[in-house]
């Protein structure tokens, strides 16, 4: 059974949050961070991961990250970095 991980991004120096979903944070993270060579995370590195949250189904993952893209979702992240 594969595990799903909703993660938060944040980075610092452009003041700038990303919201994804995953079954493998290390090698997404290395691609936010190091490979990608174009798209949105490219332009804001470094990234730092500053939340997680574990789902064993897609389904409820994917139903989690469309939540922390909307407007109360937002609120709950900028929640989590300036608490």
């Amino acid at each position: 059974m594969d595990n799903f991980v909703v993660y938060i991004l944040f980075s610092e120096k452009y003041s700038k949050t990303y919201v994804g979903c995953t079954s493998n944070l290390i090698e997404r993270f290395k691609s936010h961070n190091y490979l990608s060579k174009d798209g949105y995370t490219r332009k804001f590195r470094p990234w730092s991961v500053i939340h997680v949250e574990f789902f064993e189904d897609k389904k409820e993952a994917l139903a989690r990250e469309k939540y922390l893209k909307t407007g109360k979702g937002r609120e709950y992240i900028k929640g989590l970095i300036f608490a």
